[in-house]
């Protein structure tokens, strides 16, 4: 049976409330699947506009088999590239960041413009045509501060992932911002694994000491279940609400992404272990009350993301194979906030630095378990592991139409 049919079955017949069946967690052939029909075709969050911030300042990420350079270019517009050279396919850009007045090629010197147009190829003959062989670029999109790009030929709609996204980042000014730390970390377990660990704090009690501090461990502080019930947190969302910050829960029809703002546990305004504010400059001039909490935002497959009052902490995830997802996370600050005055770096970052390394070998150990021919799906708790769940449902539900559609296209031509 065909590798698509195998994993449409299974999918279609999962049992509801449990975890998948191994070969979602470990195989290679499912693993190059959910590239094909979730990583090549979906946007994709990659980086920030502060890091980028003048023209010709680049960098580069790696998604599956396609490298793409970002850069913002003399018109200040941020575009993306595919970055390979159309000469003989050679990185164009072979560092992680930089800046350049125009991007070269460093195997023959083909050089492009920041817009992708190639300007330069020398000794290439009189037919040659310098506008065939531009950068072939890759759809691109910025909201609130946040990069996204889609390696389809065909982009997704964008507009509903702003139109409900961009009203909650706003206020939070994260144009205005700059990165005062990044930290890369390679979890050796499947892209969903890194997800379903981090959907729930059923795990947090008894492995996360320092983000239990601050961080309620309640499952309503997902969103996903009985927020609006809780007390506690319907009067935050009346209070920030209040004050201009939109902070009810919603949810894309697609379960794909979404927003909603939660308190902190008691008097704390940050992530720190006293949980007073780790960066005395405010993160935006916009935000106008304290104790605001966290600012939280989903989009799968590759983001999740806190906006607290004095800082921003962005994740990305981004899988490298059946077995190993890298997860950058990025602590942003006020562009004038200064290291060493407003902000201590160790007090900034230790609580999700400790928080990271637990989590990765929380999934690594999950990860070494699921390899067992003794595992098989087990049930979700209904009382804390709402998120997990609706992430589950979401991956089923987006592979299942995405497989069906694929199969539907193949049976139109044939």
């Amino acid at each position: 049976m065909d590798i698509r049919e195998t994993v449409l079955r299974q999918l279609k017949n999962r049992r509801e409330g449990f975890s998948l069946e191994q070969p979602f967690y470990i195989d290679q052939d499912y693993f190059k699947l959910d590239m094909e029909m979730i990583w090549y075709r979906d946007w994709l969050f990659v980086g920030h506009d502060c890091e980028i911030n003048r023209s010709g300042n680049y960098f580069t990420v790696q998604v599956g088999d396609y490298p793409v350079v970002i850069v913002r270019g003399r018109d200040k517009v941020i575009r993306a590239f595919h970055n390979t050279c159309r000469h003989r396919g050679h990185r164009v850009c072979t560092a992680e960041k930089g800046a350049a007045a125009k991007l070269v090629c460093p195997y023959h010197q083909w050089t492009y413009d920041l817009d992708g147009s190639l300007v330069f190829a020398r000794q290439m003959g009189e037919e040659f045509d310098k506008a065939d062989f531009g950068m072939k670029p890759v759809h691109c999109q910025s909201v609130g501060g946040y990069i996204f790009i889609c390696l389809a030929d065909e982009a997704p709609d964008f507009a509903p992932v702003r139109q409900t996204i961009e009203p909650y980042i706003a206020p939070h000014q994260l144009t205005e911002v700059k990165v005062a730390f990044e930290s890369t970390i390679v979890e050796k377990g499947n892209w969903k694994l890194v997800w379903e660990n981090n959907r729930e704090c059923y795990h947090c009690a008894g492995n996360h000491p320092e983000l239990c501090r601050t961080y309620p461990e309640a499952p309503s502080a997902t969103g996903v279940q009985g927020a609006a019930d809780d007390p506690v947190i319907s009067e935050h969302w009346q209070r920030c609400e209040a004050a201009g910050l939109p902070s009810t829960f919603t949810m894309h029809q697609s379960g794909q992404f979404r927003v909603a703002r939660m308190p902190l546990v008691e008097d704390a305004e940050s992530y720190t272990m006293s949980g007073k504010r780790a960066v005395q400059r405010p993160l935006s001039d916009d935000v106008k009350i304290s104790h605001i909490g966290t600012m939280l935002l989903f989009h799968y497959p590759t983001t999740w993301n806190h906006m607290l009052v004095d800082h921003a902490i962005s994740f990305r995830v981004l899988p490298l194979s059946a077995e190993e997802t890298q997860v950058t996370t990025k602590w942003l600050v006020h562009k004038d906030a200064v290291e060493g005055k407003d902000y201590d770096l160790e007090e900034l970052t230790h609580v999700w630095k400790m928080t990271n390394d637990q989590d990765r070998q929380i999934v690594e150990e999950n990860a070494f378990g699921i390899r067992s021919p003794a595992y098989q799906p087990g049930p979700y708790s209904p009382d804390h592991e709402g998120g997990v769940m609706q992430f589950v449902e979401w991956y089923t539900n987006f592979m299942t139409d995405r497989l069906q559609g694929d199969r539907a296209k193949l049976s139109a031509v044939a």
